[in-house]
């Protein structure tokens, strides 16, 4: 059980087996079926959002989209917080593909109330399993979520997937990503210059030394950050990106989805 579901009442046995899923498939009907099921019989990353997220007028909302370099298709999010986790997910290398509340699980209570639950975010990784997961805010989850997030995590267990509530990351990582991401595009993809830029920087350098020896800094750039944010190129993103930062090329193997 996650640290942030401790305190919540002991699972029934077999719970993922008494779990209902509702999505919506790729021809726009909605389907229920047995939570084990869909999981494993039904690519939710292909299903558009069984819930939307409203516009709440008098609060601190913003939903959006996100246009996701993994799979090229947007994802929704509810406000900034969930942007920057839909943003981490999409720079992880071991998630192939995004989607937005996918599915929604129902299950009875011992009190035999009915609950459903929709997990803001669902990604497939790369050795196939999936992720469902809950984005929480600056403070501590609240104890509904913190109940919910039990019989998710042992919902995502029963068919070998995992579960996560995405706490807010580091300020700086999240500030480097986030300029990284304005060059995610594959128009910085840069062709030719992509393949000099990882030679010139095939031992580790200062960023702008590397930069001005491939040629126009205005050109070369866009196409460095595009490398970074794709993992062809390595620099420290736990500090301040700057013109002397040290950046170095990635093996292929590593640097591809």
């Amino acid at each position: 059980m996650p640290e942030d579901a401790e305190g919540t009442a002991e699972l029934p046995v077999g719970i993922g087996d008494r779990l209902e899923a509702r999505f919506v498939d790729q021809a726009g009907n909605e389907q229920r079926t047995l939570w084990p099921d869909a999981a494993r019989g039904v690519c939710l990353e292909e299903c558009g959002p069984v819930r939307r997220f409203p516009v709440r007028h008098g609060k601190r909302m913003a939903p959006g989209w996100w246009w996701s370099a993994t799979d090229g298709r947007l994802v929704h999010y509810a406000s900034g917080v969930m942007r920057t986790q839909v943003m981490l997910l999409d720079h992880d290398p071991s998630v192939v593909a995004l989607a937005c509340r996918p599915v929604d699980l129902g299950w009875r209570e011992r009190e035999g109330v009915w609950v459903r639950h929709a997990p803001h975010l669902m990604a497939r990784l790369a050795d196939g399993r999936g992720l469902l997961a809950d984005c929480a805010g600056h403070g501590e989850i609240s104890p509904r979520l913190a109940a919910r997030a039990a019989v998710m995590e042992a919902a995502a267990a029963a068919v070998g997937w995992q579960y996560r509530v995405l706490r807010p990351p580091d300020t700086v990582l999240a500030a480097n990503l986030r300029w990284l991401a304005g060059y995610r595009h594959p128009r910085y993809r840069g062709g030719e210059l992509a393949g000099r830029a990882a030679e010139v920087f095939r031992r580790p350098r200062p960023l702008i030394e590397g930069v001005r020896e491939l040629g126009d800094p205005v050109q070369v750039f866009p196409v460095v950050f595009h490398a970074l944010w794709h993992g062809d190129l390595s620099a420290p993103l736990d500090a301040p990106l700057h013109e002397r930062v040290n950046v170095t090329a990635v093996p292929q193997a590593r640097g591809q989805r």
